[in-house]
């Protein structure tokens, strides 16, 4: 009977296919990898035959052993989830059975030249399952891993939320003396055209070399295999669903790039220096977030009565309806009253604005002064994901939480935003 990651023919009435069996998520679908990289399906009811070519060979056999070279630094590689390592390795056929050393370097051969390799399995997760308790449990990782004397320190992640996961830990490592950098995929490390080694390669040839001292995001620079650019924790976004060079910085410049040949790194912006680790790892639990679209009701917002903290993601300059200027927008005189009676309860709510870029003005129309009135704070230029984290750390580790929301700790605020080039 054939088992994933072995060698197989499947054979239909249209012909016979090689490749390796992979895991499918569809139960009616047999899922191969061919020998060019690419994925084909089957489904099982157009199969008139299986053979079983070669039996996969369990990777714990086919490990490098790994010997410690005193001449390079050693980084730590802590996994959450993600295509960092995949479940199954598919150029041998092999299942991997963990995160160690061993396996990374099995993948990646590459990094061995780079670095000394440490690593700690966190979770296995779809980062859309992440929860604020997640950082908490990242953050002590790396102060481990850090009075360890590492050089540097690697999170790989799911792409959907790591942008929210670097800004959350730029607010909990208030100072760091390692580079500690973020890296997704956005190509699952079965496909030919994965880029989940060229990411973590620069991201390891930067943590080596760098005296950056924060958290950063690790990604392809451009669709093509050239480069790789660190982006800052906290102005980073996921602009597009499937793209290599889905993250993009928002209302700034990134950090530097890596060229992938060369390995020569670029700095483009200034950056934290290293300085000694100092970390306030808590979060307030009852923090959320509220998307404001057409044909809202004043009970969207009186859910968040009780919480301790309200992100909204407002229009334009930093807007929610509230005004009834027709007999069709009756309703909308009942959700300034919600607001206030949210903010009554004791939630600090915070404007951003929906738009990539730019900010919010809460003083140029008097939507946005009705607004501050209620007691709306504006988050200013932050990424709404930003002002969430931010705002759920603020809440657990200060006292002052609605002046230090408008004042610029981690980068996530800039005094004034430029318009000398275009912002895409």
């Amino acid at each position: 009977m054939a088992s994933v990651g072995d060698r197989v023919q499947i054979k239909t009435k249209k012909g016979t296919e090689e490749g390796v069996l992979m895991p499918s998520s569809e139960k009616n679908v047999v899922l191969i990898k061919l020998d060019n990289g690419y994925n084909l399906g089957f489904e099982k009811k157009d199969i008139t035959s299986t053979k079983v070519s070669k039996k996969a060979v369990q990777s714990k056999s086919a490990k490098q052993k790994i010997t410690i070279n005193k001449s390079l630094p050693t980084i730590a590689i802590l996994h959450t989830g993600g295509t960092i390592a995949s479940k199954v390795d598919y150029r041998t056929g092999g299942v991997t059975t963990d995160f160690s050393p061993e396996e990374l370097i099995s993948l990646f051969p590459e990094l061995k030249d780079i670095a000394n390799i440490e690593s700690e399995l966190i979770s296995q997760m779809w980062s859309d399952d992440l929860r604020f308790a997640h950082f908490t449990l990242i953050a002590k990782a790396i102060e481990k891993y850090v009075k360890k004397g590492v050089k540097g320190i690697i999170i790989g992640m799911g792409t959907d939320n790591l942008a929210v996961a670097s800004a959350a830990l730029s607010f909990i490592v208030e100072s760091s003396p390692v580079p500690i950098i973020f890296v997704g995929s956005q190509k699952s490390s079965d496909r030919g055209s994965s880029d989940a080694g060229m990411n973590l390669i620069c991201a390891a040839e930067f943590v080596s070399k760098s005296d950056f001292g924060g958290v950063g995001v690790c990604m392809h620079a451009s669709a093509h295999d050239r480069d790789c650019v660190i982006l800052p924790g906290t102005k980073t976004a996921k602009l597009h669903a499937s793209r290599r060079d889905a993250f993009k910085v928002v209302n700034e410049d990134p950090i530097a790039t890596i060229d992938y040949k060369t390995r020569k790194i670029t700095f483009l912006n200034s950056y934290k220096k290293q300085a000694p680790l100092k970390i306030k790892s808590k979060m307030e639990d009852r923090v959320g977030l509220l998307k404001i679209h057409v044909n809202m009701f004043p009970e969207q917002f009186e859910i968040f009565k009780g919480f301790k903290g309200l992100v909204i993601e407002g229009t334009g300059l930093g807007h929610t309806p509230g005004q009834s200027p027709n007999k069709e927008t009756e309703i909308h005189k009942k959700i300034y009253p919600a607001i206030k009676k949210v903010i009554d309860s004791g939630c600090v709510v915070v404007m951003t604005t929906q738009c990539i870029f730019g900010g919010v003005n809460m003083n140029v129309y008097d939507k946005g002064r009705d607004l501050q009135e209620l007691g709306v704070i504006s988050g200013k230029d932050m990424l709404a994901n930003t002002a969430l984290v931010k705002l759920s750390w603020l809440l657990a580790n200060e006292k002052n939480v609605k002046e230090l929301m408008g004042e610029n700790l981690r980068g996530e605020i800039n005094a004034s935003l430029k318009y000398d080039k275009e912002f895409l």
